[in-house]
């Protein structure tokens, strides 16, 4: 599998990219590119591809027959040269990685942004890095530093807040520092009452401070408080942070130039390597059969290729990212199977049969021939997508996880048959007991088994172990989700089947209680899930930092899949879709 390689650059994943993509500002940026570097330069660098895979064609777009990937490396190497040079005082580059992140191209700086994140730890840990520094700077620093996996204690924010009157006069009206405050709160743990009160501090604060502010400023803080940058998509959140640079001018700094010429570069490239993978999502698809035999289920392969998209966003992972969208197609139609199709009988022989194992790694075939077509068909394509799985890993690693992942599917088909059994007998369960099932019948585990595997990282007896067991880092974000979709009350356009909710299990144990209230407690428990998710994250991590980040990116996506309006549809999901201008491939359909 083409697993990223740090010697590589990630330019070379977009082998395929279309070059007539590319836009006439590239030719004219290139230009001025070659001009900026001597001749001695460009002659040492004459032979890119000896170094980076070859991009074929993209010579043709350009004089001297260089290409775009070259012209891109050209302002990485600038960029890193940046970088380097401030080592001695890396404090000053933290406004540059904040500007790197937030476009999304930190894949080409992971080694000099560890190189400096490692050593402003450090400062940290001997009280340096705060001395002199203002509260932004603090709390873009404790920000940057957490999300690496450096546990910085919330002890730097102590004098910050005044028990009595809130936030000291030198901050309050300060709309950026309040901004990055929040910001940085969004990266608590359990347990962290300086960072909790900062949190709700400057939400209030900054909510107060929006009225008679100029239009982008309200913008920003609106932004910020409705998607903060550690909860949300890289995708959705790049694309408001390149509009802000904009508007307030800083396109001008020759760095950030740089900076917005390899985002836009990596976003065309993108574009196209995502456009060929839907092509084969859909064409897998269709020859699968199953919206044919189930009109009534989901038929969204665009939206299940979206979670891979964004579980896994590493341009290299692209094999990865189709191999995990079958399984979670099956996840979404499995259980509309169990919603809306099947009998309570049926139901519990299908479950049955994903249950029986024997050495020969064969399902039970007395039970399957009990089956309806649909479900055989379903079953077919389980079956085939988990050998093919388990054949790639056993090949590569010499690991076979057949039986780990059929007992996954296992587990997610017996937490459906209790919730259909709940269903059908007019049962509600309390909320602990709602929540423990829940959990498994979200299909996050499941998901982020097949993700462990298809990293291929660390697969020893003890980590296979770990996921198996599904660990704190997966069942945080598995609570995420079946929180979040329990409160759109997710009715899906086209189900008509019955589902419980989280809502319904509290207001029915918490006699008196509104919908209001029942809602402010479901936020309040998402809140806490994702400081359990967080702490997993810091060093020392249970798993890689790749795995860590899908298992956030993850519940990340849980908003844009499960954000229902009052028409049960995803404006945000569509709205995202519109703005990747991703063509449905017709002779995919």
């Amino acid at each position: 599998m083409a697993l990223m390689n740090p010697k590589i650059s990630p330019l070379s994943c977009y082998a395929s990219t279309n070059p007539n993509n590319l836009p006439k500002f590239l030719v004219s940026k290139f230009h001025s590119t070659v001009a900026s570097f001597s001749p001695s330069n460009t002659t040492k660098r004459s032979s890119p591809s000896k170094v980076y895979h070859p991009v074929s064609n993209y010579s043709t777009r350009f004089d001297h027959k260089i290409s775009i990937k070259y012209l891109q490396e050209l302002h990485i190497k600038k960029v890193k040269n940046i970088l380097i040079a401030n080592l001695d005082d890396p404090l000053k580059s933290l406004d540059m990685i904040n500007n790197i992140q937030g476009l999304g191209i930190d894949l080409h700086f992971l080694h000099e942004i560890d190189q400096i994140l490692h050593i402003v730890y450090k400062e940290f840990n001997q009280n340096k890095g705060c001395y002199g520094r203002d509260h932004r700077e603090v709390a873009l620093c404790f920000r940057l530093l957490r999300q690496a996996g450096h546990n910085v204690q919330e002890s730097i924010f102590r004098n910050i807040l005044d028990k009595k009157t809130g936030f000291k006069d030198d901050l309050e009206n300060d709309v950026k520092g309040l901004i990055e405050l929040y910001e940085a709160s969004q990266l608590g743990v359990e347990g962290e009452e300086i960072l909790d009160s900062l949190r709700e501090c400057t939400f209030t604060r900054l909510n107060e401070l929006c009225s008679g502010r100029g239009s982008h400023e309200e913008r920003e803080i609106m932004n910020s408080l409705a998607q903060p940058r550690h909860k949300t998509l890289t995708r959705i959140t790049s694309k408001r942070f390149i509009s802000l640079i904009k508007i307030v001018g800083e396109e001008d700094n020759e760095w950030l130039q740089s900076l917005l010429l390899v985002a836009e570069i990596d976003s065309i490239m993108l574009k196209s390597l995502i456009q060929e993978e839907i092509s084969q999502v859909f064409r897998w698809w269709r020859e699968l059969g199953l919206d044919k035999e189930l009109r009534k289920a989901r038929n969204q392969p665009l939206k299940w290729h979206t979670w891979s998209l964004e579980i896994l966003q590493d341009p290299c992972f692209s094999e990865q990212r189709l191999d995990l969208t079958k399984p979670i197609s099956l996840v979404y139609i499995i259980d509309d199977i169990f919603d809306v199709y099947g009998e309570l009988e049926e139901l519990t022989i299908f479950t049955q049969v994903v249950e029986s194992e024997n050495i020969f790694y064969r399902w039970d075939p007395e039970g399957l021939e009990k089956l309806p077509r649909y479900m055989k068909i379903c079953f077919e394509a389980l079956d085939t997508i988990t050998k093919e799985i388990s054949m790639k890993i056993y090949k590569s690693h010499g690991l076979n996880p057949t039986d780990s992942l059929r007992k996954s599917w296992a587990s997610l088909c017996r937490a459906f048959l209790v919730e259909a059994k709940w269903f059908n007998s007019g049962y509600l369960p309390n909320c602990e007991e709602y929540m423990k099932n829940g959990v498994v019948s979200s299909g996050v585990h499941l998901v982020m088994l097949h993700v462990y595997y298809l990293l291929e990282e660390e697969m020893s007896t003890e980590k296979v172990e770990l996921i198996e067991s599904n660990p704190e880092i997966v069942s945080s974000a598995a609570t995420i989700l079946r929180l979040w979709d329990d409160l759109g009350s997710a009715k899906d356009e086209n189900q008509d089947g019955i589902d419980g909710s989280y809502i319904e299990c509290y207001l029915n144990e918490h006699n008196g209680s509104t919908v209001d209230e029942a809602r402010t407690h479901v936020f309040q428990k998402i809140s806490k899930a994702w400081k359990r998710l967080n702490k997993e994250c810091l060093n020392p991590r249970p798993f890689s930092r790749v795995f860590s980040k899908a298992c956030l990116n993850i519940a990340r996506t849980v908003p844009l899949m499960y954000s229902y309006d009052e028409d049960q549809k995803l404006p945000g999901l569509n709205e995202y879709l519109k703005a990747s201008n991703i063509k449905v491939p017709f002779d995919a359909l």
